[in-house]
């Protein structure tokens, strides 16, 4: 019996890959087979994507989703930082929007962005541009597309105070465009359609450069003085309790400094964990447990996880 199940999981495998293939043929944007995601997640830990694909523009996002469809191959869109993809790594397509850094004016200090522009790049453009409004996002190093998609935010704002517009590639490959009276933002999330975020409308506020530069610098002095910065990490790991800090729970818990393998909790802020080396997603998944353990035992506040998990377990 078990003989005849290797023999049988062979054409299923070939189906698969053909499948695989299909599904990125004549894509004129980057292609890479068993692509280490290390690489591109901001924790640097990540097993391999079956396929990872950098469309060229947003017609090869239109055609990638297309084809996917059609050969029924799930796909996958790294954006944000606040990501920890397992081990094993994630089957069928991993999308990166890197191809898609336009950044359009339109009348009324509005700027059309495509989603793969960084957000450090974005506020550059905005001071550049004497335009109010993205101060808040300072020291974010996710994509435009990512912070929309969990309405990304600090202690001075979030995304959904500037999203005047979404434009989204659906999976049969049509493009639509959203208001953002119709989308349900919320801490952390935003309600949207199946599909891939390609571009935002924002609407921004003419300011003075200077004073728009100097609340930027500002900010993100402080972030460094107050969060590890500096090494890799998926942001913060835990939502904030009603009425409470996450980080301030964990360090009431004494866990400043707990760690598995070389993950661990950042000395400098408690709701960060942080990649000392080489991490893998087991042990930043093993010192969450151990974290949400105590916390809960010491407090009682049942800790939700902020952070999104992908990949195969």
């Amino acid at each position: 019996m078990r003989r005849n199940l290797r023999h049988e999981s062979k054409p299923r495998q070939v189906g698969r890959e053909r499948r695989l293939r299909l599904a990125v043929a004549g894509l004129r944007g980057t292609v890479q087979f068993k692509a280490s995601l290390k690489d591109h997640t901001s924790f640097h830990i990540g097993g391999p994507a079956d396929v990872l694909v950098q469309p060229a523009d947003v017609e090869d996002v239109i055609r990638l989703c297309r084809q996917t469809t059609e050969q029924r191959v799930p796909i996958c869109v790294l954006g944000g930082t606040n990501i920890l993809v397992r081990d094993k790594g994630i089957r069928g397509v991993v999308v990166s929007l890197a191809k898609l850094r336009a950044i359009k004016e339109e009348p009324g200090s509005v700027l059309y962005v495509e989603g793969g522009v960084g957000m450090p790049t974005l506020i550059g453009h905005a001071i550049r541009k004497s335009l109010a409004g993205l101060e808040w996002a300072a020291g974010i190093p996710g994509t435009v597309a990512g912070c929309v998609v969990m309405n990304a935010g600090t202690r001075l704002g979030e995304m959904k105070s500037t999203v005047k517009a979404v434009r989204i590639v659906s999976p049969d490959g049509t493009l639509l465009d959203y208001q953002a009276e119709s989308i349900d933002f919320a801490y952390r999330r935003a309600t949207l359609p199946r599909g891939i975020v390609v571009g935002v409308w924002l609407q921004l506020k003419p300011g003075v450069k200077s004073e728009i530069g100097q609340v930027v610098k500002d900010y993100l002095r402080y972030r460094r003085d107050t969060q590890p910065l500096s090494m890799p990490s998926a942001g913060c790991v835990f939502k904030n309790p009603k009425n409470d800090s996450a980080g301030r729970v964990v360090e009431s818990a004494g866990l400043k400094g707990a760690a598995v393998g070389d993950a661990c909790v950042s000395t400098k802020h408690a709701n960060f964990i942080v990649n000392q080396g080489h991490a893998s997603a087991r042990d930043v998944l093993s010192l969450i447990r151990k974290v949400r353990a105590r916390v809960a035992r010491k407090t009682g506040i049942k800790l939700e996880l902020e952070l999104k998990v992908i990949g195969e377990r």
